[in-house]
């Protein structure tokens, strides 16, 4: 009897906790954080996409320039970015002119609609076309209404860009200077990443996550280490990633990241030219250097089973 009422409280108790942890996360709202002289960014939760959360894990960002805003990523719900055009209005009357999307995936993009009905011009790589005529896509909406009701329903719609890029772009806008470079294919196909020159301010998009275990899906882990190589060329004061904090310390928070994925594909890349069975050879793998990181109970096992399935078709 005394087992059973232990077992009863540790279970309350968890539920408690858990109700405690969602009422928090659906109440966060995406609140702006100065991270550069008139730059700003807002930063999503760590977990996954979720009705609780209302699918804020993802960061977005703007920049205040002499006459309007520059808005990088439109965060996973029209809610979401509803209260982030309030949060801009409180810093700045300038309208929202530009949106840049860095890569079509839904936490990115969902809110994309508010924007676009509040008059700003969008940007993003030619290769988004692709996911966004994809069957992938149109499944990944359609769960999403389900999933992360009511905050995704039958009212959201994925936004194409207006103007499509496929090389570096050079825009001046209010004064400031701001380049958009294709990074992809490495997290996606169509990755961007936007660098202001005169702040030293690098919006890296999901090429670089911090502080937790990137999601690799079906990634390009080797051009996204050459995409990782580039951005360290850089010489970026600040990196606002596609998740996590803002990084002050470039290399490092770059380098973590590149060594997540060159760890990979050693691993995985060994036991698919041994034709070793994926479980043992993730089960043998010592993981110890990331198993403390954010989100790698619920990322790491796909994202290396989906290595060891790359690196069985193209070995390096």
């Amino acid at each position: 009897m005394l087992m059973f009422f232990h077992i009863v409280c540790r279970s309350a108790a968890a539920l408690v906790l858990l109700m405690a942890t969602a009422a928090t996360a659906q109440s966060a709202r995406p609140v702006p954080v100065r991270v550069a002289p008139d730059t700003y960014m807002v930063q999503g939760v760590a977990a996954l996409g979720s009705s609780a959360n209302r699918n804020f894990i993802s960061n977005a960002a703007f920049v205040v320039t002499r006459d309007s805003v520059v808005v990088i990523d439109a965060l996973g719900s029209p809610v979401l970015a509803k209260e982030l055009l309030e949060e801009i209005a409180r810093i700045t009357p300038k309208p929202v002119s530009h949106v840049v999307v860095t890569h079509y995936h839904a936490d990115h993009v969902y809110g994309l609609q508010v924007f676009k009905d509040a008059g700003a011009t969008i940007l993003a790589h030619h290769d988004g076309k692709l996911y966004l005529n994809s069957d992938t896509a149109e499944l990944r909406m359609k769960a999403s209404r389900e999933d992360l009701a009511p905050w995704v329903d039958e009212h959201t719609r994925l936004v194409p860009a207006d103007r499509w890029i496929d090389a570096p772009l050079r825009l001046t806008v209010g004064g400031l200077e701001m380049e958009l470079r294709p990074a992809g294919p490495a997290h996606t196909a169509e990755d961007l990443v936007v660098w202001f020159p005169s702040l030293k301010v690098l919006m890296a998009g999901d090429v670089v996550f911090r502080n937790r275990v990137p999601f690799v899906g079906q990634a390009d882990s080797g051009h996204w280490i050459e995409a990782l190589d580039t951005l360290l060329s850089y010489d970026a004061a600040v990196i606002v990633p596609g998740h996590g904090p803002v990084s002050r310390s470039a290399r490092a928070d770059l380098q973590m990241t590149r060594d997540y994925l060159a760890y990979l594909r050693k691993a995985m890349g060994e036991a698919a030219r041994n034709m070793d069975p994926f479980e043992e050879a993730y089960a043998r793998t010592d993981w110890s250097r990331f198993a403390k990181m954010p989100l790698f109970d619920a990322a790491n096992r796909i994202n290396a089973y989906n290595t060891y399935l790359l690196m069985e078709r193209s070995p390096p």
